[in-house]
Order: structure tokens, then sequence, then C-alpha cells
């Protein structure tokens, strides 16, 4: 169980993290002129060791927990500064230093982790076009995008990704499959499947891939299903709209989060409100223990129409906070499993060599006040799938119990 809650935290950790966006604003300018200017003159050190005075100070005035896991945190200035003489030292001194905050949330990122993580935010990548996960050691593909060249190749849902190029998958980690086969746009990768216990190999040429975060259809007895894969994208707020417009004639929702991740607040934020016309959406506490409330907007609220929600274990950080406060407001039934329990907010901070750190500056509740984190959010109808992934199951138990409640609904 220990291994696996690693597992989970890596992927969080790989491609989502939670940010105050448009929020963050007024947060980073509460600071003192002092600590400002101080910010603003270490920016222009481009020295090993200023990049490591960047980080520390970054940590030591916003991360969440002023006491810095009640530790004195002028040591790691005494311990390393003064060792630090290029930027592989000054690498190596943050990471550790972050490190005994004891956060599995707060990290170092080195240059290309940081791009990646930012490329996933701006909603583009060069690559194929696949999402990809990883069943007991299987690489297999859970959706291909439209529009892109894993479509164009003939690429399917469901296909086991067995070789890149000259290379086994097999003992190699998520993160590493995908590395392979992204890379620039007017280059090619070999990918070998197998299909139907056929293997299959496909010689692909690489594009600049648009990420889409939502997708939605209209099923049987005229329910919208829509699914947000993750909250990460800027664009994803709008394409939900584009969704809820779209469907605007269907009688009831299904908005399908299991195995999302997370992503922007402002998405979660902005999602939420346009099924709220007013109410807190989520609190924000600060370090101080200064709470802000996230209020709803009444000229965002969209829709009224019977509303179900799919959630599982995975369903995290931005994710809770889109089912936390639809439950908490009574606006939509939940489905599934309790969700991952990821209840802190996190800022990015980009160092001078283009590096960056991840550090937990908040705590989040849902409206009614809950903390969720390390517990989750309880289904109103639990539902387990059986197997390791459902968006590869033949028959989805919970989509279709989601849909029987919307009829129900539609029934009284």
């Amino acid at each position: 169980m220990k291994d696996k809650k690693k597992s989970v935290y890596a992927t969080l950790l790989a491609i989502v993290i939670l940010i105050i966006v448009g929020y963050n604003y007024d947060y980073q300018n509460s600071q003192t002129p002092v600590e400002y200017v101080v910010s603003t003159i270490e920016n222009y050190d481009n020295s090993p060791k200023g990049i490591f005075r960047k980080a520390w100070r970054v940590i030591k005035n916003n991360y969440v927990d002023d006491s810095l896991n009640h530790q004195d945190w002028a040591k790691w200035k005494k311990r390393y500064e003064q060792h630090i003489e290029t930027n592989q030292d000054a690498h190596i001194a943050i990471d550790s230093m972050l490190v005994s905050l004891n956060d599995p949330y707060t990290r170092f990122l080195p240059k290309k982790e940081f791009d990646d993580q930012n490329r996933n935010i701006d909603s583009k990548l060069q690559g194929i076009g696949v999402h990809i996960t990883e069943d007991h050691g299987n690489i297999l593909i859970v959706s291909v995008i439209d529009d892109t060249p894993a479509q164009k190749y003939g690429l399917q849902k469901g296909d086991e990704i067995i070789q890149v190029g000259s290379v086994s998958t097999k003992g190699l980690s998520l993160r590493d499959v995908a590395g392979m086969i992204r890379g620039k746009s007017g280059t090619s990768v070999t990918l070998t499947i197998l299909r139907d216990k056929e293997v299959i190999t496909k010689k692909i040429v690489r594009e600049e891939i648009k990420i889409k975060t939502v997708k939605y259809e209209i099923l049987d007895n005229n329910i919208a299903y829509i699914r947000i894969s993750s909250f990460i994208s800027s664009d994803t707020a709008n394409e939900f709209k584009k969704a809820l417009t779209a469907t605007r004639k269907a009688d009831g929702i299904i908005v399908d989060v299991r195995g999302n991740f997370g992503g922007l607040l402002s998405n979660a934020v902005y999602i939420s409100n346009m099924f709220l016309e007013s109410g807190i959406i989520v609190s924000t506490v600060d370090r101080h223990g200064k709470k802000e409330d996230i209020n709803a907007d009444p000229y965002e609220y969209i829709n009224g129409r019977p509303f179900v929600i799919l959630m599982d274990k995975s369903s995290a950080s931005a994710s809770e906070i889109f089912s936390g406060a639809m439950k908490d407001h009574k606006k939509a039934v939940l489905v599934g499993e309790t969700t991952f329990g990821k209840g802190l907010v996190q800022m990015i901070k980009r160092l001078q060599d283009g590096s960056g750190i991840n550090f937990t500056i908040a705590k989040y509740l849902t409206p009614s006040g809950t903390d969720i984190d390390h517990k989750g959010i309880e289904p109103d109808y639990e539902v387990k799938y059986e197997g390791s992934n459902f968006l590869l199951e033949e028959k989805d138990i919970q989509l279709n119990r989601a849909k029987e409640i919307v009829l129900e609904k539609l029934a009284q």
C-alpha cells in the first residue's frame, strides 16, 4: 500500500500541480516591500549561489508551515552556501533542503521537468497524441486524441505499447516511455504495439499537439456525458464551457473526473461556478491561519439540470475542489469511490537558470469548512469497478449507475 501511495504521489507530481492563478496575484503582492525588493534583486543574481539563495528565501517567506517542519531554516545557508560552485551544486543543495520539509508536493524540478510542466499548462506538446497508463507493468493507450498523428496512423484505445524504437518498454516507467514517444515536430518514432495478440509496428511522424482535456457526447435517454481528464490546461475551463453549451439540450449531465489528478485552482473555481449561483466555492488557509473564501459569481451560473459526478481514488486536488463544492451545496450526486485526499495548494516558481520549485503555500477547505487532506471526499453512492483501469473496462458499472440516478431524478 505504501509503494502504491508513493506511485500516486509521483504521478501527481509529474503531471499535475495545483496553482493559484488570478487569486495568486493578491497573495504574492501581500509581501512586505523589503521582501519584494530583495526577491527582485536576487533575480539578477544568476550565479549558482544566487539560485540557491532565491530558493531558500522563497520557501522561508511563503511555505505553508512557518515553522518549516520545526527546523532552523538558516542552517541550510550555513551548511551549503560556501560550498556551492556550480548550478549542479545549487540544485543538489535545493533538493536536499526541500526534502527536509517532508512534503511530497514540495520539490525541485530541473529545467526539462519544469518546462514539461509548463507545456502541460500551456496545453501544447510535441508528440503523437495519445494518453497512456501503466497497468501491471504494461504500457497501455488509454485514449487517442482526435486529429493527431496517433489517430491518422491508426493507433487505438487499448493498444499495448511493447517497444519504442528498438527499446522494450518492459521495466520502464510511464515517465520514461512518455519521454521516448515525445519529440520535436517533424521527427518520427516507431512504436511496436500488441493488439488482440497481433504485433503491429507503426512509424509515426510527430506534430505539435494541442491538448484537449474535455470531451463530451450525448448518451442514451438524452443524457450529456462530459469527461474532464485534467484541470492542468489553461484552456480547460473554456473547453468545459463549450461542452456544457453544446449539450445544453440534454436532460441531465454526468461529469466524469475519474483518474483526474487535478490541475489549476482557477479551472476548478470557474467550472464550479457554472453550477453555483452564490456561496463559497472553496476556502484557502495560509501559513498565518488567514482564511480566504472564494465565492461564486451569479453571472457565471449556467446549469440547473440533474447532475452526477463520477469520481474515484485517483481524483485529486482540483477534482476534489470541484466535487467538494458540488457536494456541500447539494448540486450534484457523487458516484464512485472516495477521492485521493489532497487538500493543499502549491505555487510554482522559476529559478534563474530555468529550473524551478513547486512548493505548498496553503491548505484548502470545502465550502462547509471540511479539510479533506489525507481523507478524500466520500461518494453519495459507492460503486467500485473491477480491474485496474475503468477506461479499459468493457462494462462501466459506475457510469451505468450514474445514468440510473439521472433518470431517477428526471422521473421525480
